[in-house]
């Protein structure tokens, strides 16, 4: 990885030589996407480590005899300690170094992964995904604001969404690999070989990727006035982190960006969790091609990211308050799908419907995370989206799985997952609110947010 450069021609860093603050590229384009490449290749190991788990749903059922609640519960249990550690370390993180607390997360939960390999029990299998979540906690807020670091602000949504999405690519690696070989070699081989993996990515993270190679240039040629207030900025920021932290909630928009993004991923978490046993129990389906079959699910979900993305960074080009419109939509449109997906035998049209609400389901990630990243300030990017990362934990990965084994015991499995797109309904509700406060807020919030992307020449205060 010698030939890897931390600058380029000026005209290399600004899109079309506009100058614009929007499309600088605080290093090379070269570097910038080995930098995606490399983080986002760590993100599908996080979500390997935490989704094989769920191939093997049926084998731990009829192993260790254990009931739908207590399976949900190893599931459940990694989102929690992301929830209540994604805060706090990644606080440590803005202060310590993204880079080395990238390294290490991803050194945790890989050990923490062939250790449930060896689990003898439920206890020590419990324990053993309770490890995986302390070193996941961290990993998708430092992860995403390292890759935001390095890219323009204009492609923030785009950028946003498509890193969000490999957390449903890494189930489908996890859940579709981890099945295939369940049943080829037995469970604790899928355990062993997505934790060995996750080692060996982290050993090559380590070496590309430093703290060094990252470090903007200072005042690149073509480099508007924007992004010199912004770094500027940065560097008083740092020194007064504690005042800066109340802005994290600091207006009725971004705290209903946090809450609708949290309560819409309960559907996504409970689908990417449950889905191997819905078609192992309702489709006769084996070990293997219930998880493959789920994994195409767990990627329909990843792109359906990836696409509300993109849409929110188009459509809102020339009014930014259309990004709710995306989520709303997006909301909306999945509660529907789904609700009437599980009232529909099974058979080739539920298949269709499901994967219409599956697509649906979590488009609101990136218009959500985009929204927090334009209204917190750049010096404390890894904390502004730990706290997307904690409601996405505690409202909607950690209860999503285990609240819907909980409904299961009593249900079944099909009266639970009916029951789950419900909770679409108080998601809208709340993007609902967010749309109402947006405008105000970003007029009130001008003054302390970092300069908002250029969007159109009439909106200098949204973004």
């Amino acid at each position: 990885m010698g030939f890897l450069t931390t600058a380029e021609p000026a005209q290399g860093r600004t899109g079309s030589g506009s100058g614009s603050g929007a499309s600088t590229w605080p290093v090379s384009r070269r570097y910038a996407w080995v930098v995606f490449a490399l983080s986002f290749g760590l993100l599908l190991s996080d979500y390997m480590s935490r989704q094989v788990l769920n191939a093997v749903f049926p084998m731990l059922k009829a192993d260790w005899l254990l009931s739908d609640a207590r399976l949900g519960s190893l599931s459940g249990i990694v989102a929690l300690m992301v929830g209540l550690l994604t805060f706090p370390l990644s606080l440590l993180a803005d202060r310590w170094g993204r880079v080395r607390s990238l390294v290490i997360a991803a050194t945790v939960w890989s050990l923490a992964t062939l250790g449930c390999a060896v689990a003898a029990s439920y206890g020590q299998m419990f324990v053993g995904r309770l490890f995986v979540g302390v070193g996941e906690a961290a990993y998708g807020s430092v992860g995403i604001a390292v890759v935001l670091s390095v890219f323009p602000r204009a492609m923030r949504a785009t950028l946003s969404g498509a890193f969000i999405a490999g957390g449903a690519f890494g189930s489908v690696l996890g859940i579709s690999i981890g099945g295939a070989l369940a049943q080829a070699f037995g469970w604790r081989w899928a355990f062993g070989a997505m934790g060995v993996f996750g080692l060996v990515l982290a050993g090559v993270y380590a070496v590309v990727v430093t703290e060094k190679r990252l470090a903007p240039a200072q005042n690149p040629a073509g480099a508007g006035a924007e992004d010199e207030a912004e770094a500027g900025a940065v560097a008083d920021e740092r020194e007064s982190l504690r005042v800066l932290l109340p802005r994290l909630f600091s207006s009725v928009s971004v705290i209903s960006a946090y809450i609708g993004s949290g309560l819409q991923l309960f559907i996504a978490g409970a689908l990417i969790a449950w889905l191997p046993s819905f078609f192992n129990r309702y489709y006769d389906m084996p070990t293997a091609k219930a998880g493959a079959t789920a994994g195409l699910f767990a990627l329909v979900i990843g792109i359906g990211m990836v696409v509300g993305g993109i849409a929110s960074d188009r459509i809102s080009r020339g009014a930014p308050i259309r990004k709710w419109a995306v989520a709303i939509s997006c909301s909306v449109g999945s509660l529907v799908l789904l609700m009437t997906a599980f009232r529909l035998p099974t058979g080739p049209v539920q298949l269709l419907v499901l994967a219409l609400g599956a697509l649906l389901c979590a488009g609101t990630a990136g218009p959500g995370a985009a929204m927090v990243a334009n209204l917190t300030p750049a010096a404390i990017a890894a904390t502004a989206f730990a706290t997307l990362t904690l409601a996405q934990s505690l409202l909607g990965l950690a209860p999503g799985p285990a609240v819907t084994g909980l409904l299961a015991d009593h249900l079944g499995l099909l009266g639970a997952l009916r029951l789950v797109p419900l909770v679409a309904i108080a998601a809208t509700g709340a993007f609902l609110i967010g749309r109402h406060f947006y405008d105000r807020d970003l007029r009130r919030l001008s003054g302390q947010a970092p300069a908002p992307e250029p969007e159109t020449k009439d909106s200098e205060v949204s973004s």
